[in-house]
């Protein structure tokens, strides 16, 4: 019987897991990749210790699609799945607070157990291949065109990205071969990166990290509430908590100028606490300078930005000062109001929004509108948190769309969770 020919368009973390997973379903398979090496955006995850999945994994971790469907795929192929395949090509892995890693926290021995179970698994791959063109031929199979050469296979899986880190090759091109079979594509906003405001005051504050809450309200409505770690830069704001809240952030922006950030420093203080911790300062250290009055609540930088904006001066007494403008620097150190005009671009983001619609793929990633081309990865309209989850994704959407696309059956469905002859092997669920 002949082998299932399949093209795999993207040698990134989805379109590897999707080859991988296709030849040890028996499919012949050619891996198309149009930089000179496959996996070069794998090597930035993590600051480049490759943070490729958590334990606490639910559709609730992502946006986009309609998180059932998500919730379906994930379900699939989730958190135990993934290490038993890593561990399956050699790979040892770890937590740390539910986060896993590669023991060695090197994104580089993650992909070269890849490239080693591409070479193993038998994958053809052509580097320096840019498919640009993609066709359903009349007798039902798939011509993937890089320049005039045609490649024609019985499946094909677009895994080439999004818009993020263009730089290692997610350009977009995968959303313009997705159009020419028909697809509508969600727009896209760069996701997990940094926020640019527009107050002139943070070349003063850059370099500050704190620990912080930050919200946007709309209507009177909390929209968005995040907390972690907050640094601020000489443009704005940066760190895990504003990454988590950029995707949103981002859409607001495309239909209003600006987004208002309230950021939170003392969470254990609550405005009704405000009058009480005045006059108890006051009361302990009211012979000091305003500078000297307010040191030991925050930093420095921050606390003097705030004495400014209050109309005060560090060198000042308190006793005779305004209790009202003493009590504005509290108000600033509990609700710090900054105002978001853009985000970084896609050079600097992680990950980006938006993509193909999944409402227009199966449940198994085959498209609806050209039937054996399949879907994996960024290119689908699914983003998640920071935290492997975009790297969980890469995996789960990979492995539906390569199992799919050599016409196998998924590892639910099945009692090992890899084929035989695919050079993998179960492996005991617990990780190092």
């Amino acid at each position: 019987m002949k082998k299932r020919s399949v093209g795999i368009i993207g040698g990134g973390a989805a379109g590897m897991m999707a080859a991988v997973t296709a030849a040890g379903q028996g499919a012949e398979v050619t891996l198309f990749e149009q930089n000179d090496r496959v996996g070069k955006k794998l090597l930035m995850t993590g600051n480049g210790r490759c943070n490729l999945g958590n334990r606490e994994l639910s559709a609730g971790m992502y946006c986009g699609a309609d998180p059932a469907w998500i919730g379906g795929r994930l379900k699939a192929f989730g958190t135990d799945d993934t290490i038993r395949f890593f561990r399956g090509i050699g790979l040892m892995i770890k937590e740390k607070n539910g986060y896993l890693y590669p023991v060695s926290e090197q994104a580089s021995a993650v992909l070269d157990v890849l490239r080693f179970a591409l070479k193993s698994a038998g994958v053809r791959v052509e580097t320096d291949c840019r498919i640009d063109q993609i066709q359903r031929q009349g007798d039902g199979r798939i011509g993937l065109y890089c320049g005039r050469t045609r490649h024609l296979f019985d499946r094909a899986v677009i895994a080439c990205g999004g818009r993020a880190a263009p730089k290692t090759g997610s350009d977009g091109n995968g959303f313009s071969l997705a159009r020419q079979l028909g697809h509508s594509v969600v727009p896209t906003v760069p996701a997990l990166v940094q926020l640019r405001c527009g107050e002139e005051f943070f070349r003063s504050v850059a370099g500050v990290r704190a620990q912080a809450r930050l919200t946007v309200r709309q209507g009177g409505a909390v929209l968005l509430d995040e907390q972690g770690e907050l640094q601020i830069t000489d443009y704005g704001i940066s760190g895990i908590p504003v990454f988590q809240m950029s995707r949103k952030v981002g859409y607001l922006l495309k239909t209003q100028p600006q987004v208002k950030v309230h950021i939170g420093f003392l969470p254990d203080l609550g405005r009704e606490d405000l009058e009480p911790f005045l006059e108890e300062r006051l009361a302990r250290m009211g012979d000091r300078t305003v500078e000297e009055f307010f040191t030991g609540l925050l930093h420095k930088k921050l606390m003097q930005l705030f004495v400014r904006t209050a109309g005060l001066k560090g060198n000042q007494p308190v006793a005779g000062t305004d209790r009202g403008a003493l009590r504005g620097v509290l108000e600033q150190c509990l609700d710090w109001e900054v105002t978001v005009t853009g985000t970084n671009g896609y050079d600097q983001a992680q990950v980006s929004a938006g993509g193909v619609s999944c409402g227009e793929v199966t449940e198994d990633l085959e498209s609806r509108l050209a039937p054996g081309v399949y879907f994996a990865g960024e290119i689908l309209d699914v983003d998640g948190r920071c935290g492997g989850y975009n790297l969980q994704w890469a995996w789960s959407s990979g492995y539906l769309a390569g199992t799919a696309a050599a016409g196998g059956k998924r590892a639910s469905q099945r009692r090992g969770a890899f084929p035989s002859g695919s050079g993998l092997r179960d492996t005991p669920e617990e990780s190092v």
